[in-house]
């Protein structure tokens, strides 16, 4: 039987908007966190840049808003973008006060202050980090404290399968008061009821074959809120790291940009420099020319990848401002100090997402997105290094002060029916979701990656929506898994992308088209909106089947 767990916040997902938004609510009611593996393995862990705000004397906010507008290519909204940047500082000070143990480096005078590293795009230092592993320094810190809190609630292995609203359970109204929620290590549903509900799951990455994060990255909270019929924004752009370590046994591990913010020389295999080509700032150029760039030599040349060389640095300054890209280098039998890096570009960052207003709002109330889920207009067609961790902390802050000034007013709905499983059995085609899984992935690069075509897309479409038809039949008829559950909604925002992009009559940012190589004037400039109908809980080409 399904037992509902009750409480006044519900936050899905567990990286650093998650779990900063738990710490600024759960001294005002209780929260529970979802988090799909165990609490500290998300994006966020993962993460070697660190958190761009404005803090140095010579820097400024306007500096700072500038870049991002110039790195957004035209579709930066001017409201969030001085709305994050300006509460930047704040929220350092918040996680300095929590005890991240950020680096820092003492004055002539004897003062220790934050060392600012630069990366790509920015116009000064203005990069807080921990060495290169800003990433698992926040993650542990804001852990510790969330393990500590009384009136937090911590799920591990468990994953949501869908948002529970009014209208679904036919009650009078639409807010969200709750999701059903896998137990993976039981392989029960149950419910989660709350008075508000937080998508905090990160992006969906993972629709690409190639990818800088782990495998969490699957597009659940965008999936979720599209059935559930939130608007989405802009999925089309998905900006790709220039530089994730090319290795069959490295998976998912990304170099840090500030291995160019500090020397590192970009090198065709034959060790020729090839950056000034494409950019008067070379190797710090923003991301997005720096992985078209890449992507554009590889295929030129037929290479499998290029690579980063920083090794004319000394040993000892590459020791102790990259250790652990060191560290992984070196187990996988090269020596930074003496090699080049072979790195290849990868899936990094979902620029769309679930559509919000600065206080975290979806299209449906009680239901709040922050982070990489969200759509907030921050980053326009590309975001900018290290502006990710920033809107993780300023959109917690901003959601939280939301919540705790309506919380009062909220109530708990009870009258919600339990996950039904009375009419599914047990698959023995666990095989079938693996494959498509790989399908997805495969096609998905080829057809809708940094390069596109018309054809390109056509292509795609009719892929996701054979593989939708597979996947609706499978979840309505077998008892679903994890790995069903996150084959369905990368899927969903397959889909998503692919009409968002068919749409995009133009090339803008990372992603070229040839059918449309020039860019619109900046007045002609929009976001591609996506609105779900009614029935947005079944992929389209099944709706066209009724």
């Amino acid at each position: 039987m399904s037992i509902s767990n009750q409480h006044d916040v519900l936050i899905i997902g567990s990286g650093a908007a998650g779990l900063s938004l738990a710490l600024r609510l759960a001294t005002n009611g209780s929260v529970a966190i979802i988090s799909k593996g165990a609490i500290n393995e998300g994006c966020t862990f993962w993460a070697q840049g660190g958190i761009s705000a404005v803090l140095a004397n010579e820097d400024s906010f306007q500096s700072h808003i500038d870049d991002t507008m110039n790195a957004g290519a035209g579709l930066c909204n001017p409201d969030s973008v001085r709305f994050t940047i300006e509460h930047g500082p704040d929220n350092i000070h918040w996680l300095e006060q929590l005890g991240v143990p950020f680096t820092k480096e003492s004055t002539p005078e004897g003062k220790r202050l934050l060392h600012l590293t630069r990366e790509g795009g920015h116009s000064y230092r203005r990069v807080v980090h921990a060495a290169d592993a800003t990433g698992v320094a926040l993650s542990n810190t804001l852990v510790n404290h969330v393990r500590q809190h009384r009136s937090i609630d911590i799920y591990e292995n468990h994953i949501a399968v869908d948002l529970i609203t009014g209208s679904k359970q036919g009650l009078d109204h639409n807010r969200c008061v709750g999701a059903y929620v896998l137990n993976k290590n039981t392989g029960h549903v149950k419910r989660y009821l709350a008075k508000t509900v937080v998508l905090a799951t990160g992006g969906a990455s993972k629709v690409y074959l190639y990818t800088t994060n782990p495998d969490c990255s699957t597009g659940d909270g965008i999936a979720m809120a599209w059935r559930a019929g939130c608007r989405v924004g802009n999925m089309e752009f998905n900006q790709f790291h220039p530089t994730c370590l090319y290795h069959p046994e490295a998976k998912s591990f990304l170099i840090s940009e500030a291995v160019r913010g500090e020397g590192g020389k970009l090198r065709l295999p034959n060790g020729e420099q090839f950056m000034h080509r494409f950019d008067e700032r070379a190797e710090l150029a923003p991301r997005d020319i720096v992985a078209r760039a890449i992507d554009h030599e590889m295929k030129r040349l037929g290479a499998e990848c290029v690579y980063l060389d920083i090794s004319h640095r000394s040993a000892a300054f590459i020791k102790s401002h990259f250790p652990t890209i060191y560290k992984r280098c070196l187990e996988l039998g090269f020596d930074i100090t003496r090699q080049a890096i072979p790195v290849v570009p990868a899936a990094h960052y979902t620029c769309g997402g679930v559509m919000t207003d600065l206080n975290g709002h979806t299209d449906i109330e009680g239901l709040y997105a922050i982070g990489e889920a969200a759509f907030t207009k921050l980053h326009g067609a590309n975001r900018m290094a290290s502006n990710s961790l920033l809107e993780c902390l300023v959109f917690s802050e901003s959601a939280a002060k939301d919540i705790l000034e309506r919380i009062g007013e909220m109530r708990l709905e009870k009258s919600i029916a339990p996950w039904d499983e009375s009419r599914v059995t047990d698959s023995d085609e666990e095989v079938v979701v693996t494959h498509n899984w790989e399908e997805l992935r495969r096609f998905m690069w080829d057809y809708v990656g940094i390069v596109r075509t018309n054809k390109r897309l056509e292509r795609a479409m009719r892929r996701v929506q054979l593989l939708q038809h597979e996947i609706y039949e499978y979840y309505s008829n077998f008892r679903i898994s994890s790995d069903l559950i996150e084959l369905r909604n990368l899927a969903q925002v397959s889909e998503l992308i692919i009409r968002s992009a068919m749409a995009r009559k133009e090339s803008r940012g990372l992603h070229f088209s040839l059918d449309y190589p020039d860019l619109l004037e900046n007045s002609a400039a929009s976001d591609t909106i996506l609105i779900p109908d009614s029935d947005s809980k079944m992929p389209a080409s099944v709706k066209s089947m009724k």
